[in-house]
């Protein structure tokens, strides 16, 4: 019995990753990734995230130096209005390298509540609001990120498609 559950549960998993692949029309998108990212990595980043705004994507990510700031710029320069940034705690919690790109934002939803919370805690609370808004998760990671693998774990436990990229 328990096999033929798992056989169900993985043609589920199978077909809604497929019609999300096979999807023409838009789609919600989170990056994510690393604060810790080269500044060659950032370009590819950023260009990526341009190009997923410039096709009609919404693309969702946070507010960290690093790959969600190089995502931010991309999306910005294609269609702010696209453009969705969840912060892990208010917006004066934030390093002031970010606070100036990120009061540019148009959609930016601070959470204030988690300002007592350690950044690591609430980065974790952050991302799993992110994964809950979107339809596809794309993630730079490093093999020890925790934060970043629990992330994409939840993502595809939520049967989300989940593209994840090792930068060591």
């Amino acid at each position: 019995m328990s096999q033929s559950i798992d056989l169900v549960n993985n043609v589920d998993t199978l077909a809604q990753e497929l019609a999300t692949i096979q999807q023409t029309g838009a789609k919600r998108i989170a990056l994510l990734g690393s604060r810790h990212v080269p500044l060659t990595h950032q370009h590819l980043i950023e260009m990526m995230s341009y190009a997923l705004v410039l096709s009609g994507n919404r693309l969702i990510t946070s507010g960290a130096t690093g790959t969600n700031s190089a995502a931010i710029r991309g999306a910005m320069r294609a269609d702010a209005n696209l453009l969705t940034v969840i912060l892990p705690q208010s917006l004066e919690r934030q390093p002031l390298e970010s606070r100036q790109q990120l009061e540019q934002v148009m959609h930016l939803v601070e959470n204030p509540s988690n300002d007592n919370l350690s950044l690591a805690e609430a980065s974790a609370i952050c991302n799993q609001e992110i994964i809950s808004r979107c339809q596809q998760l794309i993630c730079f990671a490093f093999h020890d990120s925790r934060t970043l693998l629990q992330t994409c774990r939840e993502a595809e436990d939520q049967r989300k498609v989940v593209t994840l990229f090792y930068l060591d």
